[in-house]
């Protein structure tokens, strides 16, 4: 029996909160959020539908981990996608799966899961403060016995060490709130307008623990070319793209992308950010946009020959309006070097062979990433060498978790960030939850957790 302060009230939070709750009906949880309301940045996440996770198998989901994958072996089997989706299932939000395994209530409506992790909530006696902001981590030095690492420790000998150990938190106020356990479930820096900035990042380092540098991801791109302006808006769907540094292919995939007035966006170009070594980004870096990945260059030869067979008699500029959407054809003309007046039969086999060119390989330039204030999560965090991976609790800090965006983890678009989320906060919340832990702490005064 507990006393656990969960902070954030996000999707990893709440989730820490409800299994904090559940692994023991005596413990008093208490779930801090400093916004007007639970779940936020979730309620914006999938265009404001939610992708709840994936529904994939565990190898693709540990395949679309970005940043740190072997760390969340422990989390990913304690709580995986089935469980997940069970779990709103069960407390009544039906759920659905659409292309590329992504799940989604089938309300398409993410105020209905964040509906219902409040009723999950409510029913588990979590007592929920909003507008509550945290300033800092209480905390005390204490006495452990930790194992010596000598031919005495055989014979079970021990010696007294002090290590750190939480007692609750400061509020902004400056109201104490004593707690014997504290998650830290804070979320990263992006999206900064939905309460995420960095505030779990200053406790951990106020505590001792070491911070990677941390960029936005999943978040479009910049680029070069002034023909953007004139396609803003415009979202390809089943395109292949490829990114290059000089001759080396650094990225491709196939899928849907979105201009907009600086760049491009879409689920190809976030997934691009994620995917790319974070200095690459920094880069001027080389796309292609493939418009006809279905056929080759052969067969698309043909199918040119056959709509200007059709068009023979009109102006070029008239000819190629069953090719590509109306916004793109302007841009598609100018590029392609063809005089837009000229007749299709006039068009020369060099012309036409280049226009297929073009077609199968669209080019932009790529010159940066846009800021956080776009950014859908965070690349890096909180460094999870010094997190115990079977219960997400600090190596350096007795009775302190973290869970969620906080961490240095990042995976694809596809619902495995909330994944993520869900399946750190269930671990962090059971294992804050349960009082069966024996504490041992090393000379380096890190503390590890064990049955």
């Amino acid at each position: 029996m507990s006393k656990i302060i969960v902070i954030g009230g996000g999707p990893a939070g709440m989730f820490a909160a409800i299994a904090a709750a559940e692994a023991d009906s005596g413990n008093e949880v208490i779930l801090l959020e400093k916004n007007e309301k639970l779940g936020k940045k979730l309620y914006i996440t999938g265009k404001g539908r939610c992708n709840i996770t994936n529904a994939g198998d565990m190898e693709e989901l540990f395949s679309n981990v970005m940043t740190n994958s072997k760390f969340l072996y422990s989390a990913f089997y304690a709580y995986d996608n089935e469980r997940v989706i069970d779990f709103f299932e069960k407390n009544g939000l039906k759920t659905k799966v659409e292309r590329g395994n992504r799940v989604f209530p089938v309300s398409d409506h993410s105020s209905d899961v964040i509906a219902t992790l409040q009723r999950a909530l409510k029913e588990r006696r979590v007592r929920v403060m909003l507008h509550t902001e945290v300033e800092t981590l209480l905390h005390t030095e204490v006495e452990s016995a930790a194992e010596e690492k000598t031919p005495q420790k055989r014979q079970g000998s021990l010696e007294n060490k002090m290590f750190q150990k939480v007692t609750g938190v400061r509020l902004s106020d400056g109201t104490d709130i004593a707690a014997d356990k504290v998650i830290v479930a804070t979320g990263g820096f992006s999206y900064q307008t939905t309460g995420s900035t960095g505030d779990g990042y200053r406790f951990a380092k106020e505590l001792g623990h070491s911070v990677t540098e941390i960029r936005p991801s999943l978040v479009p791109f910049y680029t070069v070319e002034a023909y953007v302006t004139q396609l803003q808006g415009l979202s390809l769907k089943n395109v292949e793209v490829r990114i290059f540094d000089g001759k080396k292919l650094l990225y491709e995939e196939f899928g849907e992308m979105l201009f907009t007035h600086f760049g491009v966006s879409g689920p190809l170009i976030l997934s691009a950010s994620a995917a790319l070594k974070p200095a690459l980004t920094e880069k001027r870096l080389s796309m292609i946009i493939d418009l006809k990945p279905a056929i080759s260059e052969e067969q698309l030869d043909k199918r040119l020959l056959r709509e200007f067979e059709e068009a023979k008699n009109k102006q070029f500029k008239n000819s190629v309006g069953g090719l590509f959407p109306a916004k793109m054809i302007p841009v598609m003309i100018e590029l392609s070097g063809i005089d837009p007046e000229k007749k299709v039969n006039e068009i020369t086999r060099e012309e036409r062979l280049s226009f297929v060119k073009l077609i199968k390989a669209f080019p932009m330039t790529l010159n940066g990433l846009r800021d956080f204030n776009e950014a859908i999560i965070t690349k890096g965090g909180i460094k999870v060498k010094e997190v115990n991976p079977s219960t997400m609790e600090s190596k350096r800090v007795k009775n302190l978790y973290f869970c969620g965006e906080v961490l240095d983890l990042d995976a694809m678009t596809g619902g495995y960030n909330l994944q993520i989320a869900w399946s750190t906060g269930y671990l962090a919340g059971s294992s804050a939850g349960q009082d069966t832990m024996i504490y041992a702490c090393s000379e380096k005064n890190q503390c590890s957790s064990r049955e």
